[in-house]
C-alpha cells in the first residue's frame, strides 16, 4: 500500500485574518495561510515526541496544504490516533519510494510538522487525509517503531532576510512573474491559480507554495526543504522555475509546430477529397483515374522495353506525389509528352516517282535541277526502304520557292509536313529543351514538332538555318549538329525528355540564303542544292500559272474579272520588281487585283484586259529601270556583274582624272577586298603602261578617282577586278568600251583572270539589262555549261585567262566624245 499525493480539485480562498486554528471539520473551504497564521505557528512549541508519517512521492513544505491517501496499516493507525488526539504529526519523505515498510535508514531526517485538517473515508476503502505543514523539524532519535514510528524531534532554525531588503523583494517579484508565466503556458494548471499566487501575502509561504508545486522529483524538493536560509531557498526555487519555464516553452513550440503540420495535412486532405468529388461531379477524372488512363494508353504504344520501363518508373513516382505540389503538374506534363510522342510510328511512303514529278511540276515552274536531285533521292529511298533519310539544304535567294518545295516533297512522299523557323534563334534550349527542374520547363522544338506531326518520319523543314545566332544562352547551331548527323540522330537527347529519340527516319530539308554564315561542321552534314533565281520568262510563266490565279482567289475574283497579258506581265517584272524570286512580283499583282476588286465593288468601269497604260496608271511610273544597260560614251565607265542576297545585278564602275600628284581615291561604300582590287588594277596598269599604249608620266600628273554608284549600298568581293582595270585603261586611253558588254572576274598582279561565283545569277541579271556579250574567266566555262540553254539565248560569252585579252575585247579603237588631251 502507498501514500500518494492526491491531485484533486481543492477550493482555495482567503478570508482576511481568518485563522486556520479554528477551522471546522465540516468547512468546505480551506483558506490560504496568512502572515498572522504563520507567526502563530512559528511561536508554537514543538512536542518532545511526534508520530512520524513517511511519504513516498512528495515533500511537505511549511504552510502548504496537501491531500494524501493512506494505505499502509501503520499509516492508517497513526492518522486515526493523531486525529483523535492533538492532530499534530511529523511528515518526512522516503529516500526510496519502493520500500514498503521504511525504517530509520529509509527516511530523510529533516521533515515538516503537519496538522491534520480533515480525514475522509473513500468508497474504495482507502483513507484520504488533508494535512497542512507548520514548521520544519529534525528527527533526533526514534523512540518506537510499533504500531507506528515515533521519534524525539528538535526544531531547525530558518534564517530570514530583512523584509526591507531590495534584493529579496526583487527575488520575490521574479518568483511571482515566473509563476504567472508558468501558469499561462502550462495547460494543466487552471488559470485560477494566478489569483492564489496574487493573494499570498507571506513571502516564506509563497516560496514554499511554489516549491511544493514545482515539477521536481522528491530528492530535489527535499534539497529545497533542507536549505535553512530563506533567501538561498528563494534563489534555488527561482532557478528551478526558470528551467521549468524553458521546458514548457520548448514543449509548446514543438506542439505548435506538430499541430500546424497536422492541420496543414488535414486541410490538404480535405481539399483533395473535395476536389476529387467536384471533378467526379463535373464528369472529369480523379487523380487515380488519370493514372489508370495513362496506363491504358501506355499499353497501346509501340515503344521499346527501355522506354516502357522508364515510363513505369516515372508513373510510380507521380503516384507517390501529393497532387497539390507544383512538381506533380510537371511530372504529369512529362508523362503526357512521353505518351503523345509517336514512338516507332511511321507513315507509309508513296514511291510513285512519276506522281512525285507531277506534283513538283504542278507546284513549281522551272527549278529543273532541283527537281531532278529530289527525284534521285526519292528513287534511292524506294530501292532501299530502310535507308536513313537524306539531309538536304536548299540554298538560294529569297522568294524562289525553297520552303514550298519542302511542302511539295512531303505531299509527293505522302509524309507529314513540319516547318520550324530558325531565324533569330539564339537559345540552345529551343533545340534541346529545358531540364525538368526549371519552372515552366518544356521540350525542345524538334520534339514538340514531332509530337504535333504524329509520326516519326515527317518531312521536317528547317527554315532560315543560316540565320541561327548564338548568345550567352548557348549556341543553337552547335546543338543542330546532333540533329543533322545521320550517325548520331538515332539517339537524339532532349533535356526535358531525358531519353534518346530516333530522328534517323526524319527527312530534314534546310533552307538558307547565305552559306557563308552557316557553321562549317553544320554545312558539311548537309547536301547543298543551289536553287537559283528565275529568268524574266520564268517569272512571267509563274505569274500566269500560279501568282495571278492565287491573288484572284484571295480577293474573291475569278479569271473573267481580270486578264493580264504576257507583255504586261513582262512590263511589271522589268519595271516594278528587282529580285531573283517572285515575292515582289506577287505584291505588284495583288495591287492590280485590288484595283479591279475596288472597281467592281463601287461599280466603276475598268479594263478587264489590262494594257501597258493601265499598268502605269495602277502601279505608277516604272521605278526600277536602274539595271538597264546604260549607253557608254564617257571614258572610264564599264558595266560589271555582281551577286547579291536577292540574286544577280549589274553595277557600273566609273573613273575620272583630275590634275594632281597621282593619288588614287575610291568611293561608293566599298569593302576591303573591293578596294584592294582597285589598287591591284592601278598598279598593274602602271607596270604595263607601254603595253596598253599609255604614257607612264600621266599617272604622276593626275589623280584618279574610282566610284561605284549607289553609295548607300555596301559592296565587296573580288569579282569587279577586271571591270575596274578595264575602266582605268579606258580612262587613260580615252577610248570607248564595247557596247552592250559586261564582265566579271578577279585579277592578280601578274594580270591573270581568276574565276568567281554566282555565275547563273549574274547571267540572269545581264539578260534583264539587255546585255549582249559577257567576259568571264576560262574556268567559269563549266558553270555556264551547267545552266539551261534557254537562259543563254541572245548572249555571247568570251572566256579569258589574261587581262590583256580582256582589254583587247572590251576596249575599242574609237575615242570618246570630248576626249581629254593627256
Amino acid at each position: 500500500m502507498s501514500e500518494k499525493e492526491y491531485m484533486g480539485e481543492i477550493k482555495i480562498s482567503t478570508f482576511g485574518s481568518f485563522s486556520l486554528q479554528g477551522l471546522d471539520e465540516e468547512a468546505e473551504l480551506i483558506p490560504l495561510l496568512t502572515p498572522e497564521d504563520e507567526e502563530e505557528m512559528n511561536r508554537e512549541d514543538l512536542p518532545e515526541t511526534l508520530p512520524i508519517l513517511p511519504l513516498r512521492n512528495t515533500v511537505l513544505f511549511p504552510g502548504v496544504v496537501i491531500p494524501i491517501t493512506a494505505g499502509r496499516d501503520k499509516s492508517i493507525n497513526l492518522i486515526k490516533d493523531a486525529n483523535n488526539g492533538s492532530k499534530t504529526i511529523g511528515v518526512v519523505s522516503q529516500k526510496d519510494e519502493e520500500v514498503e515498510n521504511p525504517g530509520v535508514k529509509d527516511i530523510n531526517r529533516l521533515g515538516t510538522v503537519a496538522r491534520i485538517l480533515r480525514v475522509l473515508q473513500m468508497p474504495d476503502g482507502n483513507t484520504t487525509v488533508i494535512i497542512q505543514g507548520k514548521k520544519r523539524f529534525e528527527i533526533d532519535s526514534v523512540v518506537t517503531e510499533m504500531p507506528y514510528m515515533t521519534a524525539t524531534v528538535k526544531e531547525t532554525i530558518e534564517n530570514r532576510p530583512d523584509e526591507k531588503s531590495e534584493e529579496f523583494k526583487a527575488i520575490i517579484e521574479s518568483i511571482k512573474e515566473l509563476a504567472f508565466k508558468i501558469i499561462k503556458d502550462n495547460p494543466n494548471i487552471p488559470t485560477e491559480a494566478t489569483f492564489a499566487i496574487r493573494n499570498i501575502q507571506s513571502n516564506s509561504f509563497l516560496i514554499n507554495f511554489v516549491s511544493s508545486n514545482l515539477n521536481l522529483n522528491v530528492e530535489e524538493k527535499q534539497t529545497l526543504l533542507e536549505i535553512g536560509d530563506l533567501k538561498e531557498r528563494a534563489l534555488m526555487t527561482l532557478k528551478y522555475m526558470n528551467m521549468e519555464l524553458q521546458k514548457l516553452e520548448l514543449r509548446n513550440d514543438i506542439q505548435s509546430k506538430v499541430r500546424s503540420d497536422m492541420d496543414q495535412q488535414q486541410r490538404e486532405y480535405f481539399l483533395h477529397q473535395q476536389m476529387k468529388t467536384i471533378q467526379e461531379e463535373l464528369g472529369g477524372l480523379s487523380y487515380e483515374e488519370e493514372v489508370e488512363e495513362m496506363r491504358v494508353r501506355a499499353k497501346k504504344k509501340k515503344w521499346s522495353k527501355k522506354v516502357s520501363e522508364h515510363f513505369e518508373r516515372e508513373l510510380a513516382k507521380m503516384q507517390r506525389m501529393n497532387p497539390q505540389v507544383a512538381e506533380y503538374s510537371i511530372q504529369r506534363n512529362y508523362l503526357d509528352l512521353i505518351l503523345d510522342l509517336p514512338w516507332n510510328q511511321y507513315s507509309k511512303d508513296k514511291f510513285d516517282l512519276k506522281r512525285a514529278q507531277q506534283i513538283l511540276d504542278r507546284d513549281h515552274y522551272g527549278l529543273e535541277d532541283v527537281k531532278r536531285r529530289i527525284i534521285e533521292y526519292l528513287a534511292v529511298l524506294k530501292l532501299r526502304n530502310d535507308m536513313k533519310s537524306p539531309i538536304l539544304c536548299l540554298f538560294g535567294p529569297p522568294g524562289v520557292g525553297k520552303t514550298s518545295l519542302g511542302k511539295s516533297v512531303a505531299e509527293a512522299l505522302g509524309r507529314e509536313y513540319v516547318r520550324m523557323s530558325l531565324g533569330g534563334l539564339r537559345d540552345e534550349a529551343e533545340i534541346r529543351g529545358h531540364r525538368k527542374t526549371y519552372i515552366g520547363a518544356m521540350p525542345g522544338r524538334i520534339i514538340q514538332s514531332l509530337k504535333k506531326a504524329g509520326t516519326s518520319n515527317p518531312v521536317f523543314i528547317l527554315d532560315e538555318i543560316d540565320k541561327l545566332s548564338n548568345s550567352h544562352q548557348g549556341d543553337p547551331s552547335s546543338a543542330m549538329l546532333e540533329v543533322l548527323d545521320p550517325e548520331q540522330n538515332n539517339e537524339f537527347h532532349d533535356n526535358f525528355l531525358e531519353m534518346g529519340y530516333d530522328l534517323s527516319k526524319v527527312m530534314f530539308i534546310a533552307t538558307a540564303n547565305n552559306l557563308g554564315t552557316i557553321q562549317p561542321a553544320l554545312r558539311d552534314r548537309m547536301e547543298i542544292i543551289n536553287v537559283t533565281g528565275y529568268t524574266i520568262e520564268e517569272k512571267v510563266e509563274i505569274a500566269k500559272r500560279h501568282l495571278l490565279p492565287k491573288q484572284l482567289k484571295e480577293h474573291g475574283l475569278s479569271s473573267k474579272d481580270l486578264k493580264i497579258g504576257k507583255r504586261q506581265l513582262e512590263k511589271i517584272v522589268e519595271g516594278y520588281t528587282r529580285e531573283s524570286g517572285v515575292r515582289g512580283l506577287e505584291k505588284q499583282l495583288a495591287k492590280m487585283v485590288r484595283y479591279a476588286a475596288k472597281s467592281i465593288a463601287i461599280e466603276e468601269e475598268y479594263n478587264i484586259k489590262v494594257s501597258n497604260e493601265d499598268v502605269e496608271k495602277i502601279l505608277g511610273p516604272a521605278r526600277l529601270e536602274r539595271d538597264k544597260y546604260e549607253n557608254i560614251d564617257v571614258a572610264g565607265v564599264v558595266t560589271g556583274l555582281a551577286w547579291t542576297s536577292v540574286g544577280g545585278d549589274i553595277l557600273f564602275i566609273e573613273s575620272i582624272l583630275s590634275k594632281g600628284k597621282g593619288n588614287l581615291n575610291i568611293t561608293g561604300n566599298l569593302g576591303k577586298v573591293m578596294k584592294e582590287s582597285a589598287t591591284i588594277a592601278m598598279e598593274y596598269i602602271k607596270s604595263n603602261a607601254e603595253t596598253f599604249g599609255i604614257d607612264p608620266n600621266i599617272m604622276d600628273k593626275y589623280n584618279v578617282h574610282i566610284h561605284v554608284p549607289e553609295g548607300a549600298t555596301p559592296k565587296d568581293g573580288p569579282s569587279a577586278g577586271i571591270t575596274m582595270l578595264t575602266s582605268l585603261v579606258s580612262l587613260f586611253t580615252q577610248k570607248k568600251v564595247k557596247k552592250s558588254l559586261a564582265m566579271t572576274g578577279e585579277i592578280t598582279l601578274r594580270g591573270k583572270v581568276l574565276p568567281v561565283g554566282g555565275i547563273k545569277e549574274k547571267i540572269l541579271a545581264a539578260r534583264r539589262a539587255r546585255i549582249k556579250e559577257i567576259i568571264l574567266c576560262e574556268e567559269n566555262r563549266k558553270d555556264v555549261e551547267e545552266i539551261k540553254q534557254d537562259y543563254l539565248k541572245g548572249l555571247t560569252f568570251h572566256y579569258v585567262t589574261d587581262m590583256s585579252e580582256v582589254i583587247d575585247i572590251a576596249i575599242t579603237d574609237r575615242r570618246v566624245k570630248n576626249a581629254k588631251v593627256l
